[in-house]
């Protein structure tokens, strides 16, 4: 395509060349758009104008909303074209924009969001910065119009007053990062400060943590269900099983299709926001197969068959690269793909199946919610679960297995009809570090659930990304749509990845796995390393120059790179014998530990990655033929158990190439072999070894010694 193709009388900008689904979605607004770059600064330099930056991503409510107000208005175009230069990110391909304009909007507002509205200088400094503008004003909030306006006569008023302003920001901004480096260390009482506060954030009767909105958190349910497994404390399983059933039941998950939305607007997990995040899907997973083996409910295996199943179905390019999101919107209305009236369910399930599914997923003939945007009663309904499938089987004299064919079955009905429904947006583009999640996911769940479908699409994936989203000399690259890849790799990219494949190693045991682990997680300190307070940059030494150059621990939507790379150095450290690596893991944790003292619950998957910092450490070498009955049982057995302190090595004594290619990585497995030519088990507990064992129900005895 070129800058000047047409669509319907409408004239593209330049976004019209850029792969990013955001930035299409308004290549042919009619702002006189420029995609991040040089060019932009330039101009605006050239001609003295301040910049204005937008920022989004393709499957945000509130982005839309901003665009049909103001960027598909001529007025407002017209304005913003004789007096701004005008800037779109897309902060997918962009975290490290973002996070740099993101924490000024913070500073400045003490709130943020998207879309992130922000307003520069020609070099870059932010001096005024919001979320959602109406395109007049509205609610006492000020419009659009009325606010560049204002802009526009500050700056030809009071430009200096603007540097002034800029400057002081951008030096706030500096310092605040410096002050997260400190001279506390990180110590085992911050697990106990942070258990303690999310005991007091926890919501009794509805599971979760705070009111409304109401987010999933998978990394906090990640924390407790370490710390109870460490200070054998029930209170925090039950913390976990209360969130995760009532958010599998809630509105919040999709009963027809699976998957689940971004977050709920109520405390009850009714009303979602009704987007879908790859990301979301993948950490959910890991929460729900960790809650498996730690709880046992046979339900969180099948919620996690079920968000695979729609990962796979509806998320899975031809390649193996996963996509990105599905928009909450389809037909300019949230939510409309996925609710359904009365009327439509009795036309597709008939009277008797109707009557069931109204009793099981709380169907009212007016409707059960009310629409966030309408604020009044509609007519639709949400699905929605409320009550114990023992009663509910119990009512219709069922099993509970009988109920569960039934609950299939009307599923089913309705899925096929819900398939011919106008879909919501999907964002295509595949990117490197939500990839990396969702390897990890799949390979956990796969190996603890025993299906190797799952465990072969971690692998069609890892192959995909490592294949076209790396440059030549070995670097991570952001993203990749339509036979492209665009963009260098961020901090996540490399941290998740790594993750993904470490998971991957533990599911197949196939060394370039591991190997190719340790090469990324060493290009990842390289670039990315603080050599002077330590932890890791989200940008690399070598990126583009921005006002700050940002370093982030906090565990937000998804979590902080340091926080995952911390876990993976001491898992590295452990399947390798490498000390060097556990002391990199160590520099994190005291470089944040006086961030992460100020509010432990910011922070839990570091908190997580203490944990297993604290072990105490137990590796376990398996020595047998990798595709053995003997074997598999051996794996089952560690599979069965959450056991979140351990790693697993398998040396194949019978394929001397893999054993040669283990024992470079980890020599310690030199003397590990087979005894009387059965599987054999090597435990080492906090520095101590077991007598090896061929008996899987003595290995579980090990391991589960504390």
């Amino acid at each position: 395509m070129t800058y000047d193709q047409d669509r319907e009388g409408q004239k593209a900008n330049r976004l019209i060349d850029e792969k990013s689904p955001y930035l299409l979605q308004h290549a042919y607004n009619p702002v006189d758009w420029f995609p991040w770059g040089d060019k932009a600064f330039e101009k605006a330099k050239e001609e003295d104008k301040p910049v204005f930056l937008s920022i989004g991503y393709s499957t945000c409510h509130w982005c839309h909303v901003m665009e049909r107000e103001s960027f598909e208005s001529r007025a407002v175009a017209d304005f913003l074209n004789h007096h701004f230069v005008s800037i779109k990110v897309d902060r997918e391909e962009r975290p490290d924009i973002d996070a740099v304009y993101m924490a000024a909007c913070q500073a400045m507002t003490g709130s943020g969001g998207w879309p992130l509205t922000v307003f520069l200088t020609p070099d870059k400094k932010p001096f005024f910065a919001g979320t959602y503008f109406p395109k007049e004003n509205r609610h006492g909030r000020i419009g659009f119009m009325e606010l560049t306006e204002k802009i526009r006569e500050l700056w030809e008023n009071q430009k200096q007053d603007i540097f002034s302003s800029a400057d002081k920001l951008l030096s706030s901004l500096q310092d605040n990062q410096k002050k997260k480096t400190s001279a506390e260390r990180f110590k085992e009482s911050l697990l106990e400060k942070g258990f303690a506060l999310s005991k007091s954030n926890f919501d009794k009767e509805y599971g979760g943590f705070g009111s409304s909105p109401k987010f999933p958190m998978p990394h906090q349910l990640f924390f407790l269900l370490r710390y109870g497994y460490r200070k054998n404390h029930n209170e925090a399983l039950k913390m976990v099983e209360k969130t995760l059933d009532s958010m599998g039941d809630g509105g919040l998950y999709d009963h027809i299709g699976y998957g689940f939305h971004r977050y709920s607007t109520d405390e009850k997990w009714l009303l979602p926001h009704f987007e879908k995040m790859l990301y979301d899907q993948a950490l959910i997973a890991i929460a729900y197969t960790e809650a498996y083996q730690a709880i046992g409910k046979k339900e969180y295996a099948r919620k996690v068959e079920e968000i695979f199943t729609y990962v796979l179905r509806d998320m899975t390019g031809k390649e193996g690269g996963f996509y990105s999101a599905e928009d909450a919107d389809s037909e300019g209305v949230e939510g409309k793909f996925y609710v359904w009236t009365a009327d439509e369910l009795k036309r597709v399930l008939g009277e008797d199946d109707y009557e069931a599914a109204a009793y099981i997923f709380n169907s009212k003939e007016k409707g059960n919610f009310v629409p966030e945007a309408l604020g009044e009663k509609g007519h639709d309904n949400i699905f929605h679960i409320d009550k114990d499938r023992a009663e509910m089987a119990e009512k219709w004299q069922l099993s509970e297995d009988e109920l569960e064919r039934k609950i299939e079955k009307i599923r089913e009905k309705l899925f096929e009809v819900r398939k011919d429904r106008i879909h919501p947006h999907k964002d295509d583009k595949v990117l490197t570090d939500w990839n990396g999640l969702m390897i990890a996911a799949l390979a956990l769940g796969g190996k603890v659930l025993g299906n190797n479908t799952y465990i072969e699409a971690a692998e069609k994936s890892a192959r995909f990304v490592l294949k076209h989203l790396r440059d030549e000399e070995g670097r991570l690259l952001k993203s990749y749509r339509e036979g492209e890849a665009r963009g260098t790799g961020h901090a996540n990219d490399y941290a998740y990845l790594v993750w993904g494949l470490l998971e991957l190693y533990e599911a197949t045991f196939v060394v370039e796995y591991l190997e190719t682990a340790l090469r990324l997680n060493d290009t990842f300190i390289s670039l990315f390393w603080d050599d002077e307070d330590d932890g890791f940059y989200l940008t690399a030494a070598d990126a583009e120059d921005l006002p700050i150059r940002p370093k982030e621990v906090y565990d937000g939507a998804t979590p902080s790179a340091n926080s995952v790379a911390a876990c993976n150095l001491m898992r590295l450290s452990r399947l390798t014998g490498k000390s060097l690596l556990a002391d990199k893991a160590s520099a994190i944790f005291d470089a944040f530990a006086g961030e992460v003292n100020s509010h432990p619950i910011g922070y839990t998957k570091l908190l997580s990655a203490y944990d297993f910092y604290l072990g105490p450490p137990l590796e376990i070498v398996i020595a047998g033929e990798k595709e053995s009955r003997e074997t598999a049982e051996m794996l089952q057995a560690l599979h069965s158990k959450f056991s979140p302190h351990k790693v697993v090595l398998l040396k194949d004594e019978r394929k001397t190439e893999h054993k040669n290619d283990l024992e470079s990585i980890a020599p310690f497995t030199k003397e590990h072999k087979e005894i009387n030519g059965k599987t054999t088990a090597y435990v080492c507990r906090n520095f101590a070894c077991r007598a090896p064992t061929t008996d899987p129900r003595e290995l579980l005895m090990q391991i589960e010694d504390n």
